[in-house]
């Protein structure tokens, strides 16, 4: 990192507010907007960081927030960092089950919730909570008996300096869906997020966006750390909506945003219907997903240059594309490396690939996470010298342009969400009837990949979507697990050691129907 960089989020914040104390975010929080600046943040900051340390939190405890993107999300982020807490936002979408066990393992301190928010119950979840962790502390955006208050946390004094953390102590645990039932705790520290933050500036510059990401995702913390960490103006929505992100584009200038295809498509539908003026807008970054190549076209017809990128939440960043990339990479690649970022392809014997090879993705750089909360993960993930096997498959052309071209690991990416297979599986199985299930993910257009499941059940056994969904429904998972699409085979293909075959399940789903 650079010498003249400041080493944690905190002095970064610092230095960010003493620059420019004015720079402004605007936040869309039920069809109303609210702005806030950059020295408003700090200051409230502060005295919720003096709030929580009088509740007990000190350097080094977690702290987990389930809120969405509005300014209390954005003062608590930045408090855990002026306190030199860990900070674990977790998905809005993650219930009760998933929510215990990130809570367990983390061993969190203290979970700040809404009171309520769209159609999530989370008084039901805070009950559950309870039950499972007794000496967790409640921090509720509104009232409720047996939590705190945030309106409390802030009584008029201020934790004067940040505590004093090293840039190697872990800043962020983030938690995602795998390969496994379980989700991967991924941490990342205060050296690993500002290379990542400052790399994103180098490679796009300070750009005016707008971010679509939820704030439990690594994209939405990331959104949000560009501005209280590195001074980057944002517009913020606590849900996504075509109409009000086309509003806020016209309305704040926005010059840059990302998303899927579902966002892109959205927005411009939106536009057009409302005579929106996007000109402002110039860069779009499609990650986590494919983008058609009508999708790109039509975006090309708008004058926005659409390109794609590459990252997880291990390593956020690969690899990007830029406006300026020709169109044919632009259309079929995932762009260059990010600026100190190194990438091998290697083989499945381990052997590193010419350029063009085709094998799978290992990377290192700065702003790689610095292990898993389990640490036995590690050995499976990290190997010698510091790279991370990304279990993706990919080349690199000669002018070195990262293409990814399939997954090794077997996971579907539905609207920019990682769903284990595994996890729908084992939850499948539990149907009676269900003497089998294969898992994968089905082309989608808007979302990239639904969720489809094969099913071989048991003779006389009747079972339709209405029937998965119901069972899924009663399990307190996250929805967007719940399959979409139900087929009832009389049996899954396999290989030769009867190992289910799903790129033979996947290509099925690609061929079109016949009479």
């Amino acid at each position: 990192m650079n010498a003249n960089f400041p080493e944690t989020l905190a002095t970064a914040m610092l230095a960010s507010c003493q620059s420019d104390p004015g720079v402004t975010a605007w936040f869309n929080m039920d069809g109303a907007d609210q702005v806030v600046t950059l020295e408003e943040v700090v200051r409230q900051a502060r005295g919720v960081a003096m709030g929580l340390s009088r509740l007990g939190l000190a350097r080094g405890d977690v702290l987990a927030v389930q809120t969405p993107a509005n300014p209390t999300t954005m003062v608590v982020h930045a408090a855990a960092a002026w306190l030199g807490l860990t900070l674990l936002p977790i998905i809005h979408i993650y219930g009760g089950a998933e929510l215990e066990f990130i809570l367990r393992q983390s061993g969190a301190k203290a979970l700040v919730t809404p009171q309520s928010w769209r159609r999530i119950d989370f008084p039901a979840r805070r009950a559950l909570m309870r039950d499972a962790f007794p000496d967790l502390i409640h921090i509720v955006e509104g009232e409720e008996t047996g939590a705190i208050a945030f309106a409390t946390l802030a009584t008029g004094d201020e934790l004067g300096d940040p505590v004093a953390v090293g840039p190697d102590d872990v800043a962020l645990l983030v938690y995602t869906s795998g390969t496994t039932s379980e989700p991967k705790g991924v941490q990342h520290s205060h050296r690993s997020l500002l290379a990542e933050l400052a790399a994103d500036r180098e490679m796009r510059g300070a750009l005016r966006s707008l971010s679509p990401w939820p704030p439990g995702h690594i994209a939405g913390v990331l959104s949000l750390m560009r501005f209280w960490a590195m001074g980057q103006a944002g517009a913020f929505m606590d849900a996504w909506d075509g109409p009000t992100a086309a509003r806020l584009i016209e309305q704040y200038r926005i010059q840059a945003t990302s998303g899927t295809p579902f966002h892109i498509t959205t927005l411009l539908d939106a536009a057009q219907a409302d005579g929106r003026d996007l000109s402002s807008l110039s860069d779009y970054m499609a990650g986590a997903t494919m983008i058609p190549p009508t999708l790109i076209e039509r975006c090309q017809q708008a004058g926005l240059a659409t390109y794609r990128a590459y990252g997880l939440s291990e390593h956020p960043t690969i690899s990007s594309g830029t406006p300026a990339d020709p169109i044919e990479k632009r259309l079929g690649t995932d762009g260059r490396l990010m600026p100190g970022v190194e990438v091998q392809i290697v083989d499945d014997a381990g052997n590193v690939l010419p350029v063009g090879g085709e094998g799978e993705i290992w990377s290192r750089g700065p702003d790689r996470f610095v292990g898993y909360r389990d640490a036995q993960r590690n050995a499976e993930a990290l190997a010698a010298d510091g790279w991370l096997r990304t279990g993706d498959i990919g080349r690199l052309d000669a002018d070195g342009y990262l293409a990814i071209t399939d997954r090794k690991k077997d996971i579907i990416i539905r609207g920019g969400e990682n769903i284990a297979s595994r996890e729908v599986e084992d939850m499948l199985c539990l149907i009676p009837g269900v003497v089998e299930a294969a898992v994968v993910g089905s082309p989608d257009p808007l979302l990239g990949e639904r969720v489809c499941a094969f099913l071989v059940v048991a003779p006389g056994t009747v079972i339709d979507l209405a029937d998965v969904q119901r069972h899924f429904g009663s399990q307190q998972v996250a929805r967007q697990k719940t399959p979409e699409q139900v087929h009832i085979v009389a049996d899954l293909p396999r290989n030769t050691a009867g190992k289910v075959l799903k790129p033979d399940l996947r290509a099925m789903l690609r061929e079109p129907a016949t009479a």
